[in-house]
């Protein structure tokens, strides 16, 4: 069962990169905005928030997925090859130029779509980007590195996505947590 949903994936996957790589974000933010109204924040089926889901999928749709798809291309133009060498070079710059970006833009987004003001979104940021940040720094290094080594380009959102399930549960409590 599961090699043939993979087998599918993957024909998918080689016919419309872009697209499948946008729908498995976008899916996958939802997924862990799931599991954080469910087992982190234990709100319940009857007092699950849909809304936010949606609003959480939404940006996994339009933003998650398009903007790390293009950044991983970019970064495949910028370091060549497929050593140890050039994995960890991609990490560092992943981890030191993109990570940071992308975290503050994903808070400040989910702050808008939350309906703070800018005022209330700078103190969210203020208050949730170093923590986040932090948490990132503990789990995506060796997961990057490992990603960047043996994972072909038109895989590597998915290995990163499927890693994300959790990760997309601690930040979208961290996003929602007014």
């Amino acid at each position: 069962m599961m090699a043939g949903l993979w087998r599918s994936y993957q024909a998918l996957m080689s016919r419309y990169p872009w697209r499948v790589q946008i729908v498995t974000a976008g899916s996958l933010v939802g997924v862990g905005d799931v599991i954080s109204q469910q087992l982190i924040e234990r709100r319940g089926l009857a007092h699950h928030n849909v809304q936010r889901t949606a609003k959480m999928m939404s940006i996994g749709f339009f933003f998650v997925g398009p903007v790390i798809g293009s950044w991983y291309k970019v970064l495949d133009r910028l370091v060549v090859g497929g050593t140890k060498s050039a994995a960890m070079k991609k990490m560092l710059l992943d981890q030191l130029c993109f990570a940071p970006c992308f975290l503050g833009a994903f808070l400040s987004i989910s702050g808008a779509l939350n309906g703070l003001t800018v005022d209330d979104n700078i103190t969210k940021l203020k208050r949730d980007y170093t923590d986040a940040l932090i948490s990132n720094y503990y789990l995506w290094p060796p997961v990057q590195i490992a990603n960047f080594y043996f994972i072909p380009l038109h895989h590597r959102l998915a290995v990163v996505q499927v890693v994300a399930v959790g990760w997309n549960s601690y930040l979208t409590w961290k996003a929602n947590k007014m």
